[in-house]
């Protein structure tokens, strides 16, 4: 069927709701319009499904969750785990309880148990959540930071990570294979409830959580020291970070923790930013100025379903305030935590830093200086969590960190996805350890540059919405995979890393070598002098991602690399647009 006919059948099927039907009855003049939403099915990726929130087969509603949780459930019945159940979770995104409900009573009705949280929760508390309560899998409603018109659904394994290989692809597969809507399975909330088929969850498992987290403190001593001095102010961005992360921080002691009041409660419509990205400096625009009047040590911000933490720092020699990237902030608790873990307690022989590819080489270097084996991961924090269940059922790797460079960390283990909540209190805790050595975060950042060089990282992307943009995106990996530059810039390439094709090819040799990791459409660039770029079209986003990194002998000679860099690589893409 074209899409004609499918907006045709979804105006006349009865199995519609009438609320959906009145929108689609709106667009009948909007060509284009009704193509955009009904071309393809909302495409059920590696990381589940993310869309603009709508009616149509392109667009997130009530009809594509119940769709994809009929796929997820016959996946689940093939694999033979419907005994199990599912843990659910959602954000403060508009129609994210109603998704959550609908996916619940779906997988009710296939006889599957679901756990619904009571409110809305951060990512990795569902991710603690489907470990704790021994579930086959997990389901998080979120767009994780995208602008107010979109919602997602993001699908979780036993192990508590985001679906990986085999069963990515099986549940994938599993959702193609349901083609009739109306065939999806329902069943009342009431009558689900009564067959013990839905249950709500809350501080049965919000304690337990915080006590996870709790136990990762190294230095309870330091914040019982400052914890009256150190100012702290807190923006949970309209999402779920507000209740957790203001609850561990008040009972570690942090008593001067000032939360941005405009941006407090949970809010679907994001008003203070034009989309809650904490990577974004819109995003600390009320932080910093709240940070000034307080005279704060750092300024913290969440995205809406808290796995991803933006920070600011002070610089006590002037007064300002220093953005921190992701690497830069994963890299910092990286060598707290590490480096006062070795102190207190010797590290493991076979302790693992682990980082995404197109994170800093300055976790590399961290990880030389403290003896520790550094693995890389292909982007997505669910391929971390893949190397600690891997860690665990071979007993040979011991997971230390792990980071990824779009703002996410990980200290412990108790979850298997980024945990912003988790990055603010250690932060915290950092920032009293150093404190008491007359340091401020700012400083620490300085001395890490002054011990492991100067690195910098930078990523910049290219937006091509829609049927073209998507072919564009395709057309700019095949031009870079069969024309490969030779030179960026002022560098030379001397390896290619084709993750696609699987092989590293040196330039000088012409020797090819396995990646070692998953096939995947990213290409990367090894270059002189230690720098380097990445490109790979976004998993979530009608994006694709270019990422640079340089090292400089100082933080000026970084920057000045790293801007010379960015506009060759900018140059390159103009050519091919």
């Amino acid at each position: 069927m074209d899409y004609k006919e499918i907006y045709a059948q979804w105006l006349e099927n009865s199995y519609f709701d009438e609320a959906t039907k009145e929108e689609l009855k709106s667009i009948e003049n909007d060509e284009k319009e009704i193509q955009e939403r009904f071309y393809m099915d909302l495409e059920f990726g590696t990381a589940g499904l993310r869309g603009i929130i709508g009616a149509g087969t392109n667009r997130m509603n009530i009809y594509v969750v119940r769709r994809a949780t009929q796929g997820l459930a016959n996946y689940i019945a093939k694999v033979g785990k419907q005994s199990q159940g599912v843990a659910i979770a959602y954000d403060s995104r508009h129609m994210s309880p109603e998704f959550a409900k609908e996916a619940a009573l779906c997988l009710a009705a296939n006889g599957i148990k679901a756990y619904v949280f009571e409110s809305l929760r951060p990512t990795p508390e569902l991710s603690y959540a489907v470990r704790r309560l021994g579930c086959t899998a997990g389901i998080n409603i979120t767009a994780s930071h995208n602008p107010p018109e979109y919602n997602g659904y993001k699908v979780y394994w036993e192990d508590g990570a985001q679906i990986t290989p085999p069963h990515d692809t099986g549940i994938m597969a599993e959702v193609k294979k349901v083609t009739d809507y109306a065939a999806v399975k329902t069943m009342d909330k009431d009558a689900a409830v009564a067959a013990g088929l839905y249950q709500v969850i809350g501080a049965d498992i919000d304690d337990p959580y915080i006590e996870e987290l709790k136990k990762l403190i190294l230095h309870q001593d330091c914040i019982d020291k400052v914890a009256g001095e150190l100012k702290i102010v807190y923006s949970p961005l309209h999402g779920t970070g507000n209740i957790p992360v203001r609850r561990v921080l008040k009972e570690l002691g942090f008593k001067n923790v000032y939360v941005v009041p405009e941006q407090e409660l949970p809010d679907g419509d994001f008003p203070t930013v034009s989309y809650p990205n904490p990577e974004a400096a819109e995003a600390f625009e009320l932080g910093l100025a709240l940070g000034k009047k307080v005279d704060a040590d750092l300024i913290l911000a969440t995205d809406p379903d808290a796995d991803r933490l933006g920070v600011y720092v002070k610089d006590s020699k002037t007064g300002e305030y220093h953005s921190l990237t992701g690497n830069m902030s994963g890299c910092l608790i990286g060598d707290y935590v590490i480096g006062q873990r070795k102190a207190l307690y010797g590290l493991p022989e076979d302790g693992a830093f682990i980082r995404s590819i197109v994170s800093t080489n300055m976790a590399d270097a961290i990880a030389k200086y403290y003896g520790i084996q550094l693995v890389e991961v292909l982007t997505g924090f669910k391929f971390i969590g893949q190397k600690i269940l891997e860690f665990e059922n071979t007993g040979k790797g011991t997971y230390l960190f792990g980071m990824e460079e779009s703002y996410g960390c990980l200290t412990g283990t108790y979850a298997r996805d980024k945990d912003a909540v988790d990055a603010s209190m250690t932060l915290c805790e950092a920032a009293a350890y150093y404190k008491t050595k007359n340091m401020t975060l700012w400083d620490a950042m300085l001395a890490m540059y002054e011990r492991y060089g100067y690195y910098k990282d930078d990523v910049t992307a290219i937006t091509l919405k829609g049927i073209e943009g998507l072919a564009k995106i395709q057309e700019i990996m095949n031009t870079l995979r069969d024309q490969a530059p030779q030179e960026i810039g002022a560098y030379k390439v001397t390896a290619i890393r084709d993750y696609k094709k699987d092989t590293v090819t040196d330039l000088a040799t012409g020797r090819v070598t396995p990646t070692g990791l998953p096939a995947s459409n990213v290409l990367y660039y090894e270059m002189t002098d230690g720098a380097w770029v990445c490109v790979r079209p976004s998993g979530t986003e009608p994006k694709v991602k270019f990422y640079l990194g340089v090292k400089g002998t100082s933080l000026e000679d970084a920057d000045a690399k790293s801007k010379a860099l960015s506009e060759s690589v900018h140059a390159m893409i103009n050519k091919m647009l």
